[in-house]
């Protein structure tokens, strides 16, 4: 029953998506703007490029997160969409759930593979940009659940969309300092598997937690 149920709002979210395809694309527009602006602005100087990559891509990456999250919920607060789901006990983690995977899909998992465009522009060695690009897959999913709880929280405030990220992203740069020594110790010879591994053990804690944190969070928002 769950599994039906899991699959129906996971189907559904999918469409949503397609259907707006403006507001997913402008943060994969932004992203590609940063990373092709930055060489630009630094010069041509290959090892200061190399050193300053995997940060330009991260922040890049997080931004583009960031500005796709302070809406993830509101438009089925001020729809009613929210109320009948309450009022209808749906499970909501279980649609929260399936938001944030495929809203995942749609930001983070497209600017992953985006972020291989630092072996042009950034002269990045192949094997370099696969960490890099694997340190995005690995710590994506927790920004995002962080992001989520910060859009939850700010959900019935007037201006909450602008203290979302003034919430989020304290808590998103141990993530970012983490995911780019990943790929500095890969860059100079050293073992950065471990790294990866506790972002990747983060993330699957955040977005088995945070489906339950969001859901409760949005029934006080209805209550209120």
């Amino acid at each position: 029953m769950m599994n039906q149920a899991f699959i129906t709002m996971l189907a559904r979210e999918w469409q949503i998506k397609r259907q707006g395809a403006v507001q997913w694309l402008f943060p994969l527009v932004l992203f590609l703007l940063i990373i092709t602006l930055f060489p630009l602005a630094i010069g041509s100087e290959p090892q200061l490029l190399l050193r300053l990559a995997p940060s330009a891509v991260w922040i890049a990456a997080l931004l583009a997160l960031v500005i796709g999250v302070d809406d993830l919920f509101r438009a089925e607060f001020d729809n009613g969409t929210l109320a009948q789901m309450v009022v209808a006990q749906a499970p909501l983690p279980v649609w929260v759930l399936a938001r944030l995977m495929v809203h995942w899909l749609f930001s983070a998992g497209v600017v992953s593979l985006l972020s291989l465009l630092v072996i042009v522009l950034f002269e990045m060695p192949s094997m370099d940009a696969l960490m890099l690009m694997l340190s995005i897959i690995a710590g994506s999913p927790m920004l995002l659940a962080l992001s989520a709880i910060a859009s939850s929280l700010t959900l019935t405030l007037k201006n909450g969309a602008v203290l979302v990220p003034l919430i989020a992203l304290p808590m998103q740069l141990p993530v970012l300092i983490f995911a780019t020594g990943a790929v500095d110790l890969y860059a100079t010879g050293l073992d950065g598997t471990p790294t990866l591994a506790l972002l990747m053990a983060g993330s699957i804690i955040a977005m088995l937690l945070t489906p339950w944190v969001v859901a409760s969070v949005l029934k006080m928002a209805w209550s209120d």
